[in-house]
């Protein structure tokens, strides 16, 4: 896996290695006090491939090796949303090394909406698969550090993001400085509503480091995959946003280029893991576990 590290700037500033998913565009990240080595996982991937329907644990374990090798004292299992285009590791994860997962409490909302989509009443509960459900400006210990929690919808009515001293970790709302920021047309997603809470990660001190949730190189002159980016860098050369860009003009810029995408290829496969804590279906009568996927209950593809 492509990875890159970004060193702590010092007192009160966390250290990260974030790690490159190449079939999904999705980037890892492990993040940590160098004082007290206690750490974070946050938005780790579940492999998984499309055409066979199986899932593999490869990603997740070449992080874990990475806690280990860098003698980190794992804390936490993290997640920002319900992924659409990646399955979660957090179940693996919690059974490999017994630390507690979270999430957004508002998984709940996202859990009710796409039971009706699946037609599966009653079958995901995130009070159930989640340790904690974390509600806006929450705090988690790390060592001697904090990590506090902002609540940051509009790609989903749930996504938060991770604030730890200096870093913060925007999931699907920016991307890097070239290429924008994320899709709103997910249901219970919203650009108003994206657009609302973009505003607020660009109020965050200008020094502050942002960890996005994706890239897709080539963009540009770039090959390599990019994730990090200060709050003044973003709020001066952001495609989307750069240069004080209005509500209107944004939601305009967002909606428009929403309307050309085609849903995520692992989307109706992910979320009826991520919606189970990264746990697949239960296994049925035969032994084996089956997905639901709903036909003609969707314009895009």
């Amino acid at each position: 896996m492509f990875r890159r590290h970004s060193p702590s700037n010092g007192p009160a500033s966390p250290a990260v290695e974030g790690f490159y998913d190449d079939a999904s565009g999705s980037v890892q990240y492990v993040v940590w006090d160098p004082q007290t080595r206690a750490a974070a996982l946050i938005d780790v991937v579940l492999d998984f491939d499309t055409s066979a329907a199986r899932t593999r644990t490869d990603s997740a374990a070449e992080i874990l090796d990475f806690v280990r090798e860098e003698g980190l004292d794992l804390r936490w299992i993290l997640d920002t949303h319900p992924h659409a285009d990646h399955m979660m590791a957090s179940a693996w994860l919690k059974e490999q090394t017994g630390a507690p997962n979270a999430i957004g409490e508002k998984v709940r909302d996202i859990a009710a909406l796409w039971s009706d989509l699946y037609n599966l009443p009653g079958v995901f509960d995130p009070d159930r698969d989640f340790d904690r459900l974390l509600s806006d400006g929450e705090t988690l210990e790390l060592g001697e550090l904090e990590i506090r929690v902002m609540f940051s919808p509009g790609h989903t009515l749930g996504s938060i993001t991770y604030v730890v001293g200096d870093a913060a970790f925007v999931h699907d709302t920016l991307m890097h400085v070239d290429a924008g920021t994320t899709r709103a047309d997910f249901p219970g997603g919203s650009s108003a509503v994206l657009y609302r809470s973009l505003m607020a990660l660009l109020d965050l001190p200008d020094e502050t480091r942002l960890f996005v949730g994706h890239d897709y190189p080539p963009v540009g002159d770039r090959t390599d995959p990019a994730w990090e980016a200060t709050v003044a860098e973003h709020r001066a050369r952001n495609k989307h946003l750069g240069g004080g860009v209005s509500e209107e003009q944004f939601r305009k810029i967002r909606d428009e280029r929403d309307a050309t995408l085609s849903l995520p290829d692992r989307m109706l496969h992910a979320l009826q893991v991520n919606l189970r804590g990264g746990r697949l279906p239960d296994a049925e009568a035969d032994g084996n576990v089956y997905f639901k996927i709903p036909a003609n209950r969707f314009e895009k593809g």
